[in-house]
């Protein structure tokens, strides 16, 4: 042991409760404590490394690290120190050299329960998941009588697939459970119990299982569930029929529950004979006679029915949605336009509607005169007309329409919102904007609306506009408007700016936006870490293992995969092209002109700083009554110059899409913009490797026919010297072909 370690009783005691104050969040007060004895023992390590601890949690970070690196040096031993050392490391999410620090301390100290739960909490944030099986294990063997601890080493044999160890593990703990009264921990345990059978592949001992436990699940509509589910897989039809029967008794509007049903029947919704479609609709009827308002009984049908039967039904859903003035009736529709002759029964409907609307006030003819339809009918009659006009792309009629909606009613906000869409989608970005912002006066306190006009400005390039809009709905002692939807992860902003900064051509802000978003991927991944431990205690471990998958799967969202393409476009670009921090083509100046340009670019910057800066004496006196605290984060760089200072922008490309490569191989944008870059980087093989790729998912794809014609274009350039490579490229290119 290290002889300057020990410390005297008092001090000792001290030091102690140095530990506690650290455990209770007590920072301030340990600090003093530690102050004490570092007065008398200005080397004692360990009081070093602690006091490095409570200055790095005051937000003091590198004061914590230079005390923490003291006490290491004077006490290399002690398992205190590595620890700490290992904490801080683990704050800053650096968790690859917090696992060593940890792995030093347990040198020193095998058995410190406190180390090796922080241990394996990292393991498992790192997806170390056979080494965490071994700390899971250590942990179990110290204190048994841990119900945690049983359930952490069962949960990590899952995670490895080996589901015969977990569930043992899980019996062998519930074998030592007292019996108890039903309560929500020992329900969700059981739970998952059957999940691990599950996942094991044996659904016949999961079915039993699930019978078993019954009495004891609180969940009861996730036990039918999964008892309709494992019938259906064990071939046991009437069983499984009765089951889906009762869940749809339940909630005749939950489309799994029905889709269940049609399974039980043996029928295969893609391919259909005119007996199955028969039979498939009798489902539905039953179901609609049964449960006279379930919209899922009359939606569901129209996806199957057709010719003059898809004409009743349609017409019949319609009608009732109209009447109702359902503003989402379209968005509810348009899945249906995938079949020509389904949108063109459809149009007759609807377009029959209009007329007879305007000139009777009933629906059709065949109706009875007597009854009158709302006049809300007609209006949302044509509010649904424009919007296939729109889908179909007839932009005039589309406008033509909306205006008469909007002359029936000019005070509906989703008419003008509508009329925008339109006029977005016929390119009059600038119209556009101008009708969402009338949308948005008209009811200004609906955030929703706030945020489409915002959307509609930065898609015109108007970003200064957006962000004062987007800034009525953001805290008022926030920075910037800009700044608070960043801290709140507002991704659909980050991107659109992203977006609208590349088409500009400034890459510098375009890159900054797109690795913002990188950010919030990152923080999102990183804020699991907690849950680590608190699912193990509150028992929602279904869930976690859900989240756990989740979050592996994180970069194959599409919010990711568009910043990648975005960030990808300007990386490649700036390889193309070379440009300087300020963003003007240097690859043709000399060095003189090169410094005289970026010498005008900074004297320019400068003098736009200086006419930006209120007087002196103004300063004061505006700054003067506002005293605030409160440190309000500042952006270094807001031109993202760090960004266009890549001395490999190839590289610093390829970083967005490796991860796609993992978690998105079936996207075909993941493979489009690996052939960007491998062949931009010459790396031929790798390029014809993401062209078959994208080929294979999608060979329709206008994109890939042009990577085809580019890669032949490069491959006759510069020939392959090896004759196995050429072979290759040659006989994929004939599969292209």
């Amino acid at each position: 042991m290290n002889a300057k370690r020990e410390l005297p009783a008092k001090e000792n005691a001290i030091f102690k409760n140095i530990l506690r104050n650290y455990e209770h969040k007590q920072y301030k007060k340990g600090l003093k404590l530690a102050d004490t004895i570092l007065k008398k023992f200005p080397e004692h390590g360990e009081t070093l490394a602690m006091k490095g601890l409570f200055l790095n949690n005051l937000e003091k970070k590198e004061e914590g690290y230079e005390f923490v690196k003291k006490g290491l040096r004077f006490d290399l031993t002690s398992h205190i120190c590595w620890h700490v050392f290992g904490l801080l490391y683990r704050s800053d999410k650096n968790y690859e050299e917090a696992a060593k620090c940890y792995t030093h301390a347990l040198k020193y100290n095998k058995s410190d329960m406190q180390i090796l739960r922080d241990f394996a909490l990292l393991q498992t944030q790192m997806r170390h998941y056979d080494a965490l099986i071994e700390t899971r294990t250590q942990l179990l063997q110290a204190k048994p009588t841990n119900p945690p601890f049983w359930i952490g080493v069962a949960l990590a044999y899952q995670l490895v697939g080996k589901y015969d160890i977990a569930i043992q593990v899980l019996e062998a703990h519930e074998s030592a459970l007292r019996e108890q009264s039903v309560n929500f921990e020992q329900s969700e345990l059981l739970m998952y119990h059957n999940s691990l059978l599950e996942e094991s592949g044996d659904i016949e001992k999961a079915l039993e299982h699930l019978e078993t436990v019954e009495p004891k699940v609180c969940d009861k509509r996730a036990w039918k569930v999964k008892k309709a589910e494992f019938l259906l897989k064990l071939n046991r039809l009437e069983e499984a029929e009765t089951a889906y029967r009762l869940l749809i008794s339940e909630n005749p509007d939950n489309y799994s529950y029905i889709k269940g049903l049609i399974a039980v029947k043996g029928l295969n919704a893609d391919n259909l004979t005119s007996e199955q479609q028969s039979a498939m609709l009798k489902i539905f009827d039953d179901i609609q006679s049964d449960f006279p308002r379930s919209t899922a009984a009359r939606n569901l049908p129209l996806n199957y029915a057709s010719g003059d039967n898809f004409r009743n039904r349609a017409d019949a859903y319609l009608q009732s949605a109209l009447r109702k003035g359902v503003p989402s009736l379209f968005v509810d529709i348009k899945r249906l336009y995938s079949d020509s002759a389904k949108e063109k029964i459809v149009e007759e409907l609807v377009t029959g509607y209009e007329v007879s609307l305007e000139k009777t006030g009933h629906f059709n003819e065949e109706q009875d005169e007597k009854v009158v339809e709302p006049p809300t009918a007609y209006l949302w009659t044509l509010y649904f007309l424009a919007q296939h006009y729109d889908k179909q792309r007839k932009t005039e009629l589309a406008l033509k329409t909306i205006d008469k909606a909007i002359e029936h009613t000019p005070t509906l906000v989703e008419l003008y919102m509508t009329k925008g869409r339109i006029l977005k989608h016929g390119g009059d970005l600038e119209a556009a904007a101008r009708v969402m912002n009338e949308a948005r006066e008209m009811d200004l306190q609906d955030r929703f609306i706030n945020s489409k006009c915002a959307k509609y400005y930065i898609r015109n390039d108007k970003i200064e506009e957006a962000e004062k809009i987007l800034g009525l709905f953001t805290r008022p002692d926030a920075a910037s408007p800009l700044q608070d939807l960043t801290d709140m992860q507002c991704m659909w902003l980050t991107l659109e700016e992203g977006d609208s900064y590349l088409r500009q051509g400034q890459k510098g802000k375009a890159l900054k936006r797109y690795h913002t978003v990188e950010k919030f991927f990152s923080d999102i991944f990183d804020d699991q870490f907690d849950f680590h431990t608190y699912c193990l205690r509150k028992t929602t471990l279904r869930s976690y293992v859900d989240t756990i998958r989740f979050e592996d799967n994180l970069k194959g969202s599409h919010y990711f995969v568009r910043a990648a393409v975005g960030a990808v476009k300007a990386y490649t670009s700036l390889a193309d092209k070379p440009s300087g921090a300020n963003g003007m083509d240097e690859a043709n100046m000399s060095e003189a002109e090169k410094k005289k340009a970026r010498n005008k670019a900074r004297k320019a910057e400068l003098k736009a700083q200086k006419e930006n800066k209120p007087p002196k004496k103004e300063q004061v006196k505006e700054e003067a009554p506002k005293k605030v605290d409160v440190k309000k984060p500042t952006d270094e760089d807001p031109e993202g110059e760090k960004y266009l200072k890549t001395t490999d922008a190839l590289a610093s490309a390829l970083e967005w899409v490796r991860p796609l490569e993992q978690v998105a191989p079936k996207h075909i944008q993941t493979h489009l913009l690996g052939f960007e870059i491998y062949l931009r980087k010459g790396s031929m093989l790798l390029a014809l490797k993401a062209l078959v790729q994208s080929w294979t998912i999608d060979k329709t794809n206008p994109q890939v026919a042009k990577n085809i014609a580019r890669f032949k274009e490069a491959v006759s350039a510069n020939p392959p010297a090896n004759a196995d490579v050429k072979a290759v490229i040659d006989s994929q290119l004939a599969t292209l072909a």
